[in-house]
Formats: C-alpha cells, structure tokens, sequence
C-alpha cells in the first residue's frame, strides 16, 4: 500500500498536499483498491466553498457509488478535467494524475488534525 510520507490523510481516506495556499486533493490508494475499477468521478462543486467533512463528489466504481468528503474547508478552484474521459487515473496514479480538486483553504489550521502517512497507516 502506497502511503506519502509528505501528505496529510484523513480518516475518510483522503489526502491533502499543500501548494502555497492551494490544496490539491485525492483519496488514497487504499480507498481506490476498495473502490475497485473507477468508471466516473462526478464533481459539480467547483466555485463553491464546502466545510471539512462535506461532500464534494461522488466516485463511482464498478459496484458501489461512494462520496467524496473535503478533509479541510475551502474553495474549490479547479476540478481534474482528466477524471471527465479518464476516471480511471485515479486507480492507476491516485497520488498523481489521479487528483481530484485544487481548493483555497479558509482555515489552513484544519491541516493539523490530519494524520501523518504513519497515524494513517494505523488506521487500514
């Protein structure tokens, strides 16, 4: 199981990585191999501000239809466009390619009650 040291996770199985003030984020290796074979990623909240915890997506595999959840609050700025004719990026490279949203954190402090790669792997 692939698990960044140099990422934050949530207990929702998604990861944050900090570019200055933006936010990239995914789920996690270990979310996408539950998932199995991604066949859509819905994401229709691009603009809109969202606090952690709500759901900014849904994610659709082969046999189950699972919510995308912001593990910190903010603005979403920009959506992958290559998950709209690739969703299957985010099975193949989830920590690369495979990203899902570019956010504005309001609250960047929120990223301190993310798990480190080591807490995260405790908890799979």
């Amino acid at each position: 199981m692939n698990i960044p040291a140099n990422l934050k996770y949530s207990t929702d199985h998604e990861w944050v990585k900090v570019e200055g003030g933006i936010a990239v984020i995914g789920i996690t290796d270990f979310a996408q191999n539950q998932l199995g074979d991604i066949v859509f990623v819905d994401i229709q909240t691009e603009g809109e501000t969202l606090n952690q915890g709500e759901v900014f997506g849904a994610i659709e595999a082969v046999k189950t239809v699972a919510d995308a959840l912001m593990p910190i609050s903010g603005k979403i700025v920009e959506v992958n466009p290559a998950l709209e004719d690739s969703p299957e990026l985010v099975n193949k490279d989830p920590y690369g390619e495979g990203w899902m949203v570019k956010i504005e954190m309001t609250d960047p402090s929120e990223l301190e009650k993310l798990l480190d790669a080591q807490a995260y792997q405790k908890i799979i």
